[in-house]
């Protein structure tokens, strides 16, 4: 391609909307434009990296066995609501655009699959005989954003590829699985990331095991905690670890003390010269199930410790059908305008012991009448604790579980890990912490949507089973951004050789010099047929601007018809390491299919 016939227009300055580098720079260097928040249009040189993103996926994908195919954007609310998602997209996370068309009838924009597949499934699966089956498509999802941000990487509508596997058990999936394990490492290891597979939450997607496939990059929006050994890595928000031991506690009788001023946990240790280890942590959090009810959670805490809120609601969701829900659709902790709506008398915020009663609560049909109460395993073992004492301006000291206050009956671990932990698997190595973006993520599903929805098959015994399902996404728009802000410098982008939009770019420093422009349409014309996708700037500008937008577009070989032609020679220039050498015109073609062959290959 001529840079002279292309959609090719470069920015001198940072958009004031970008963020972070990779938005920045795909932005300055001509790939996207912004369209509205959150929605970008891929232009010409984006287009073609996204192309060989996707190929590289197809190629893994087809690998494996699966078959790829075409699913609508356009989704039945119906579908949605057979498997109780409907609310938890629109309401509660409220992440799915959704319309009503001209017959009244309710559709969303799909911002995943699992509904519309388990349909199909339904429809065509009918025996074992039939299974395993993985389907597979490369398609644009719409996910309403409440913040779109960072370019591809938080947008309102991106490109995915989303796989959905049918198994009559659980150890065909267990198999497919680890295929999908290899295939996702082969995606990203032959994009040229620098990644980690990490213990992942299912989050509303559901299931029971998952891994996020993380690009580390420093303005990743995750944090990945693991251990230099390599036999542990999970995102913080599934880390499990060893919380550090607690101290002993200098109290040892029970007395009720006045503390003004201390409604925080430094406040609080600084006040009674004790260790935050010492202290019972009681937080008020407000849940809002699916069928409307409010329903108040009172956790129980080690006071050096934090809670893990996805932990939390992960908790709190298995709780549901208590309330005769199903789901949650709001979850926060509840300020002060929030509690005088269901609070039956004024609660001591910052004092709160174990034991605040339920009668706080002013119950109604939308709000619960009792606390539900959590306590977090931290809190479980200790002796001659400080907590609240439900009464402003006082704690209470050297307290014990079942003696002044019942331990709650639900033990969970909702403690956040965080670096510096000891892991569980080898206490001798310790967490440390790096940033992720996530750009794949494959999830075990079981049988939650074949069951809500009806998918099932006949096994060799004649009976009716439900289909036992897997998920797998990788985030085709995300993986190209991520590549950028992992490799950039001062200058530009630098792309990985594989999914560079062009291998090498010929620059042409004075358009006015006949033997430049000769030798470089002839290096043009050679590279491309012999398989180096090649571009030729031959735009009638400065050489110096020419080499400024070379580096900003990252292409990874430049190759520069200067002076050293006359020596039958050009200067070929390496994009990653800026090491330039001068090579016979004859033997550009053989060096650069060379190069892009290691670089390929690894």
């Amino acid at each position: 391609m001529r840079l002279s016939q292309m959609l090719f227009v470069t920015l001198r300055d940072d958009p004031a909307d970008a963020e972070i580098p990779s938005h920045k720079l795909l932005l300055r260097a001509g790939y996207i434009r912004r369209i509205g928040s959150g929605i970008y249009a891929y232009l010409p040189l984006m287009w073609r990296v996204l192309q060989k993103v996707s190929q590289i996926v197809r190629e893994e994908m087809n690998a494996t066995g699966a078959q790829e195919c075409l699913l609508p954007q356009l989704q039945p609310a119906e579908l949605w609501q057979e498997s109780g998602r409907w609310d938890t997209y629109t309401k509660a996370e409220g992440i799915m655009f959704s319309l009503v068309d001209r017959r009244e009838q309710q559709l969303g924009l799909g911002p995943t699959h699992e509904e519309v597949i388990t349909t199909v499934a339904r429809d065509m699966i009918r025996s074992y005989r039939q299974l395993p089956l993985h389907l597979y498509q490369l398609q644009t999802k719409f996910r309403d954003e409440i913040r779109p941000r960072f370019g591809l990487m938080r947008g309102r509508e991106f490109i995915m590829k989303d796989g959905y596997s049918f198994h009559a058990d659980e150890e065909s999936l267990k198999k497919t699985y680890q295929d999908m394990y290899k295939a996702y490492s082969n995606m990203l290891r032959r994009s040229g990331l620098a990644f980690r597979a990490v213990e992942a939450d299912s989050g509303a997607i559901g299931g029971s095991g998952s891994t996020e496939f993380m690009v580390l990059a420093d303005a990743g929006e995750d944090e990945v905690l693991y251990t230099e050994d390599g036999k542990y890595a999970a995102n913080v928000e599934k880390a499990v670890s060893l919380p550090a031991d607690s101290e002993t506690s200098p109290f040892t009788s029970y007395e009720k003390r006045e503390t003004p001023g201390t409604d925080t946990i430094e406040k609080l240790c600084n006040f009674l010269k004790c260790s935050p280890t010492q202290i019972v942590k009681n937080v008020l959090y407000q849940t809002v199930y699916d069928n409307g009810l409010t329903v108040l959670v009172l956790v129980n805490i080690r006071g050096d410790q934090e809670v893990n809120e996805v932990k939390l609601q992960n908790e709190l969701t298995k709780l549901a059908s208590q309330f005769g829900a199903k789901a949650i659709i709001a979850f926060s902790i509840p300020t002060s305008e929030t509690i005088a709506t269901w609070a039956a008398k004024s609660l001591p915020l910052g004092y709160i012991a174990p034991d605040i009663a339920d009668d706080y609560i002013a119950g109604s049909k939308q709000v619960n009448s009792q606390f539900v109460r959590l306590v977090d395993k931290t809190a479980v073992e200790l002796k001659n604790f400080v907590t609240g004492a439900n009464e402003a301006g006082f704690h209470v000291v050297g307290a014990n579980w079942n003696e002044q206050f019942k331990l709650p009956a639900l033990t969970v671990d909702i403690r956040k890990s965080k670096a510096g932990d000891h892991a569980l698997h080898d206490p001798t190595q310790t967490l440390q912490t790096a940033r992720g973006i996530e750009a794949g993520h494959i999830f075990q599903l079981g049988t939650k949507y074949s069951e809500a929805m009806g998918a099932t098959y006949t096994n060799e015994q004649g009976e009716e089973k439900p289909l036992v399902m897997g998920c797998y996404g990788v985030g085709v728009s995300r993986l190209a951004q991520s590549a950028v802000e992992q490799s950039y410098d001062k200058d530009g982008i630098i792309w990985p050789v594989a999914i560079a939009p062009y291998h090498a770019i010929i620059t042409i420093p004075n358009i006015k010099d006949a033997q430049q422009i000769a030798v470089a349409e002839k290096l043009y014309t050679e590279l491309n047929s012999s398989g180096v996708e090649t571009l030729l700037d031959d735009r009638d500008e400065r050489a110096g601007v020419k080499f400024k937008d070379a580096d900003l577009i990252g292409i990874p070989f430049r190759i520069v018809t200067g002076r050293a032609i006359t020596n039958g020679k050009v200067e070929v220039v390496k994009r990653a390491t800026r090491e330039s050498q001068e090579i016979p015109i004859e033997e550009v073609v053989n060096t650069l299919q060379q190069w892009i062959k290691e670089a390929i290959e690894g």
